[in-house]
């Protein structure tokens, strides 16, 4: 019942993402990550086993023979990463829901740390690199950290207590 639950949050952040994106491609990348979850989670929602989804919009754009330049391989990157920013704030909008007033404070002191985190991690790939190849890999960082939030706070939000 609680892995339902899950689908109409995915099934929202999807038409988020399809509102923000031209044409039916995010329609069809949020339908890719959703498939996906429902394959690797399985009924007992296995939010661990899900990381495997990570990538199956932005792997086979990247892998495309369309995807020529840096700004190609970002273009793709980016598109998945729109999904999962969704679906990771339809996570914490209905997570906060059910916290009391002191829950909310850590999970929004929580999240402000976690972006900050993000940020850094991901920016030390053009410290590091200093290229135009930095910029696909720090959007790649980018998208799988983001993932793996949603993931986490799917986790907390069908939690039982």
């Amino acid at each position: 019942m609680r892995w339902v639950a899950a689908f109409v949050i995915l099934l929202m952040a999807g038409a988020a993402a399809a509102a923000a994106q031209p044409g039916h491609q995010a329609v069809d990348d949020s339908r890719a990550v959703q498939d996906c979850l429902k394959t690797a989670a399985g009924p007992d929602a296995d939010y661990g086993k899900a990381e495997r989804c990570i990538g199956m919009v932005s792997n086979p754009c990247l892998d495309s023979d369309k995807t020529k330049s840096t700004a190609d391989m970002n273009a793709c990157i980016d598109r998945e990463r729109a999904v999962w920013d969704d679906i990771l704030n339809e996570t914490y909008r209905q997570l906060g829901e059910k916290l009391d007033a002191g829950q909310k404070t850590k999970l929004r002191a929580m999240q402000r740390a976690w972006i900050a985190s993000r940020d850094a991690t991901c920016q030390f790939y053009w410290d590091f690199y200093q290229g135009t190849m930095a910029s696909p890999m720090a959007a790649s960082c980018v998208n799988r950290e983001t993932a793996r939030r949603a993931l986490f706070l799917l986790g907390f939000l069908y939690a039982d207590k």
